[in-house]
């Protein structure tokens, strides 16, 4: 099952300092599910098959963080909202039903506002298991060295093997 991708919107975050971000760019894939037909399960049947299993579903935290040892992928299950992507500087996204976004090991991202109905389906390439990091002092350089190790996924978590994110990340450096 792939999911559309004609709404790719591709961004890159670079090292603010605090946040590590990542030369790999974020990918947001606007409407890649139809909006009438995203749900929770819809979300999770597109990110199971292809390659990415489902973790959780649950909303952003309201505050920036990344994560060092994982790739993520948000797929928005209900509601809407505006999140911010790389930190403080980074850019405002809003999201609604069938988006998804696949954010690089150490891309900052924070939810700004939210319907009080949203739902997000969360999911890592396999293997991949997430830490949590607020972008404190004494993150880095162990982040640094987690990220740099965090391997490429086999698939897109939209388009499976032949999707845009491969490519996308092999273009970018490490």
């Amino acid at each position: 099952m792939a999911g559309r991708l004609e709404g790719l919107r591709v961004e890159r975050f670079f090292d603010d300092g605090i946040y590590p971000n990542s030369a790999l760019p974020l990918l947001f894939y606007e409407a890649a599910l139809p909006r009438g037909a995203a749900d929770a399960e819809a979300m999770e049947a597109l990110f199971s098959a292809n390659g990415w299993p489902p973790a959780w579903r649950a909303s952003v935290f309201p505050y920036h963080h990344y994560h060092s040892t994982a790739h993520e992928t948000l797929g928005v299950a209900r509601g809407s909202a505006r999140l911010m992507l790389g930190g403080p500087e980074g850019s405002e996204f809003d999201v609604e039903p069938g988006d998804v976004i696949v954010i690089p090991a150490g891309v900052a991202h924070r939810r700004l506002d939210s319907s009080s109905d949203f739902l997000v389906v969360g999911c890592y390439p396999p293997g991949q298991n997430w830490d949590l990091l607020r972008g404190e002092a004494d993150d880095r350089p162990r982040a640094d060295h987690n990220i740099a190790r965090v391997p490429m996924p086999s698939t897109d978590p939209v388009g499976g093997a032949g999707g845009p994110l491969l490519a996308h990340w092999r273009m970018g450096t490490r």
